[in-house]
């Protein structure tokens, strides 16, 4: 029987700090093709071959971190750091997996601002990779939300937090109202529910007029807009790692709100060139926040806004796993979380609009646009978003230099 419980249960190696450490710097530096791809060559080689926790075990934490916010695979080997060497394994693990795109993509961001505006040929690059970046964005709705509006009410909530975010309504306003409306139709208090529609409805109007549909959208810039503080930056950090649920496409919309609609810290233009950035990198998307810190207070702000955005995937792993793994069963909360998912489907529905209306410019925008989408549809292998990316970023310059 003994033995029986130690096959389904294995113990997981106790590593020496220095080698877990570079273990989890492997798995970054071949951390491509997004967390499909990650979290199965985590998999792979700690639960198959060399079985650190059982199958159904994995299958569990995953579940627990796919519920909560932050980059799943991340969390996940902060999850595995902790069960060899606990916290301070789980510390090591996290920051190894997380180190390489980290130094990647701030390598790229200083590049960016210290030469981009004198290199002509970096605006024909992201002319091409802005509208790949469009089309990885539809993508990923259709993707999150096939698996998140599985009823005709959250298809609702969807459609008008999308249309709230687009006339301007803030996101601590939308997502609360998806997810208690969506808790409210559960528990069949359509009153309750009717009156909070009519609420929100009415904020709507009455704080948002149209100006995201009439304002054209800005022109690019690789200037740097202003100046954040490093507080602002991790608040705004903080927020989005908090509230990134389903993946790194739901810190989209969160961090684009703050960083270009309310303190303009940089241009749609600019934001789409810090998600191409970081699709191209090994490394969790999300990654792509470092960039927006640095555009908006340099290298301290890279620093910052990363330290925010990572936070919660340490702190909810190393604080709280067994307590959130409690508490993420609880029916309630299940469906407050599904009716605030839908919600997060909108968001990216209306930067989706917002940035497909910077990206694509004229034809041949368009025919990039259609034509990445056409892929990512298509191409299900691990490289494609960079490779797709990268191709893009070169029919850009192609173009660029033909047109001169």
């Amino acid at each position: 029987m003994a033995e029986m419980v130690e096959r389904l249960e294995p113990t997981p190696p106790r590593e020496p700090y220095g080698k877990l450490f570079w273990r989890f710097l492997r798995f970054g530096m071949l951390a491509w093709g997004g967390p499909v791809a990650q979290i199965a060559m985590i998999r792979e080689e700690l639960v198959e071959e060399e079985r650190w926790v059982s199958s159904e075990k994995f299958n569990r934490a995953l579940a627990l971190y796919q519920a909560l916010p932050g980059p799943e695979a991340h969390e996940l080997c902060v999850y595995f750091g902790m069960t060899a060497r606990r916290r301070f394994g789980g510390f090591l693990a996290g920051a190894g997996f997380m180190l390489p795109g980290f130094v990647l993509i701030f390598l790229l961001s200083w590049l960016y601002v210290q030469y981009g505006s004198a290199l002509a040929a970096l605006a024909g690059l992201f002319y091409g990779m802005q509208p790949a970046v469009a089309a990885l964005i539809v993508r990923a709705i259709h993707r999150i939300g096939q698996h998140a509006l599985t009823d005709y009410w959250l298809w609702a909530i969807a459609i008008l937090t999308g249309i709230a975010d687009l006339l301007g309504t803030s996101f601590w306003v939308t997502l609360p109202f998806a997810g208690l409306a969506y808790l409210s139709v559960k528990r069949e208090k359509y009153a309750f529910a009717g009156a909070l529609g009519i609420a929100f409805i009415a904020i709507t109007i009455a704080f948002s007029p149209f100006v995201h549909l009439i304002i054209p959208a800005p022109a690019s810039d690789l200037s740097l807009r202003s100046n954040a503080s490093l507080l602002a930056l991790f608040g705004s950090g903080l927020r989005a790692g908090l509230l990134t649920f389903g993946g790194a496409y739901t810190a989209i919309p969160l961090l684009q709100h703050d960083a270009v609609d309310v303190n303009h810290w940089m241009t749609n233009a600019q934001f789409l060139d810090g998600i191409a950035l970081g699709g191209i990198l090994p490394a969790p998307l999300i990654i792509f926040g470092t960039f927006v810190g640095y555009i908006a207070g340099g290298a301290w702000g890279a620093l910052v806004m990363t330290f925010g955005i990572f936070l919660p995937a340490f702190g909810f792993t190393l604080i709280g796993h067994t307590y959130l793994e409690k508490l993420i069963e609880h029916k309630t909360l299940q469906i407050f979380l599904d009716g605030l998912m839908a919600g997060v489907v909108g968001l990216i529905a209306s930067a989706a609009i917002t940035l497909f209306r910077t990206a694509v410019t004229d034809l041949v925008a368009l025919g990039i646009f259609l034509i990445a989408l056409l892929i990512l549809y298509r191409w299900q292998a691990k490289a494609a978003v960079a490779v797709i990316m990268l191709a893009a970023g070169a029919a850009g310059l192609i173009f660029h230099v033909m047109s001169k």
